[in-house]
């Protein structure tokens, strides 16, 4: 018998969540990418400690949702997995292209790109696929996709995009064989403009960490 893998193209909808109010005094406007088994609502609590009438969070939504822990409680979500990345990878960019388009952001607001875990990975391919010149991009105790090459990103050199990557020095998901690995790829890729900085902790976002970035 034959087996066929085929395609087909349909609409589709996702959620994405906010947090404070976009208005005259909005200085900061942040796209927040969570990590892998999160659901946007409730990675938005890392932000809010941020002053609220100064800064508008958009938490845009990983569209592959499951049950956490086989409990079949609580439901988290993953970006991407290894099963057909490359179209999986175009219908997030899709996606977060919508959410984008729909906020209609004012050019006047600082607009910071911060990504974690998982999130780092859908930051940086979006960020290079929609050429957007953020004025800051937070790499996030996570790793940059493979595809991504020098020069994907010399449109935020020019723009002067202020780049730093982050990670704990207790992060159980990252040897220090990797550590070097990605500091020597983060240099490659934003040539050497980008700061790398450890802080102490393990794979979490510290809230006091994100004041550096007002």
């Amino acid at each position: 018998m034959k087996q066929v893998e085929k395609l087909v193209t349909f609409q589709t909808t996702n959620s994405y969540t906010t947090l404070n109010s976009l208005s005259d005094k909005t200085k900061n406007v942040w796209l927040v990418f969570h990590g892998i088994g999160y659901l946007s609502r409730y990675f938005l609590k890392y932000f809010k400690d941020l002053p609220c009438d100064e800064n508008y969070i958009i938490a845009p939504q990983a569209p592959s949702k499951y049950y956490l822990n086989n409990e079949y409680r609580h439901v988290g979500a993953s970006w991407l997995t290894k099963e057909n990345t490359a179209l999986e990878t175009k219908n997030v960019l899709n996606y977060l292209d919508a959410v984008f388009d729909s906020e209609n952001l004012p050019p006047s607001c600082n607009l910071i790109v911060f990504g974690y875990s998982q999130g780092v990975s859908i930051a940086t391919r979006w960020v290079k696929h929609s050429k957007l010149k953020c004025h800051q991009l937070v790499l996030y105790a996570g790793g940059i996709p493979n595809e991504l090459r020098p020069g994907d990103f010399d449109f935020l050199i020019e723009n002067n995009t202020k780049v730093t990557a982050l990670v704990g020095d207790q992060d159980e998901y990252i040897n220090a064989e990797r550590l070097q690995k990605e500091k020597e790829r983060i240099k490659s890729l934003f040539s050497g403009k980008a700061k790398f900085k450890i802080f102490e902790g393990k794979h979490e976002v510290k809230k006091e960490l994100l004041n550096q970035f007002l």
